[in-house]
């Protein structure tokens, strides 16, 4: 069993293999989680780590990615939700089927892993749940509804669970990532878009272990991110 545990949910090959990989350096025995549990099997084992199928929307699934990791690694101390969807289109067109999966996706998972991950927590004594944002966390823009409602409920989340879980030493951080993260994805990469124009994904995975880092005494709740000539 390992002294430090955690969890990185919607473990994609972006951010969230870059999430992994930082707090893997840090020390921590990690699990990473997304629908198919094959398409990381190949990123838990150059870390060390452990995959496991989950999909977040989905309560007892969560519960049992939990029971899962902690019998086999431990208890988890640092958590981080990373998983979302987006489908662009009109509000006009798109439809109450897809809406509700942005949603479920982008918020009710978040709800399903910070709980499972709150409540071992508080017996604990402490840990860290990071919530990834977006620029829609904080305004819904055109075409964007889809993406808007569910960040904007998760940012929600976090401000109450931070509220809740702080006295009991649970730090509850949110990261809002406003611009695009470097891929692989056509029109995502360095290349395409220039270096200064794109978020890289270890830069952002160093500012979550700053949060996870940071002493009781100053935490911080809400932490944007922009690459340096992003228009805001």
């Amino acid at each position: 069993m390992a002294d430090k545990v955690a969890v990185v949910v919607g473990a994609g090959p972006g951010l969230g293999a870059a999430l992994a990989r930082r707090f893997a350096a840090g020390g921590y025995s990690v699990a990473v989680a997304r629908r198919r549990s094959d398409d990381i099997a190949g990123l838990a084992k150059d870390m060390g780590g452990k995959a496991y199928a989950c999909d977040a929307t989905d309560a007892e699934a969560v519960m049992g990615l939990f029971d899962a990791v902690t019998e086999d690694l431990g208890t988890p101390t640092l958590v981080s939700y990373n998983a979302g969807a987006y489908s662009p289109g009109s509000v006009l067109e798109i439809t109450a089927e897809e809406f509700e999966r942005c949603w479920r996706i982008g918020c009710l998972g978040g709800f399903n892993v910070g709980q499972a991950a709150a409540r071992r927590m508080v017996d604990a004594g402490g840990g860290s749940i990071l919530f990834t944002g977006a620029t829609a966390s904080l305004r819904g823009g055109k075409g964007f509804a889809n993406l808007a409602v569910g960040k904007f409920g998760l940012r929600a989340l976090a401000q109450s669970m931070a509220r809740e879980l702080g006295p009991s030493g649970v730090h509850v951080a949110h990261l809002i990532i406003d611009g695009q993260i470097a891929s692989d994805r056509p029109g995502y990469s360095e290349a395409e878009r220039g270096e200064n124009h794109v978020l890289k994904p270890e830069a952002i995975a160093e500012a979550a272990w700053f949060l996870h880092s940071q002493p009781k005494s100053a935490w911080t709740h809400e932490l944007d991110l922009r690459p340096y000539v992003e228009k805001w």
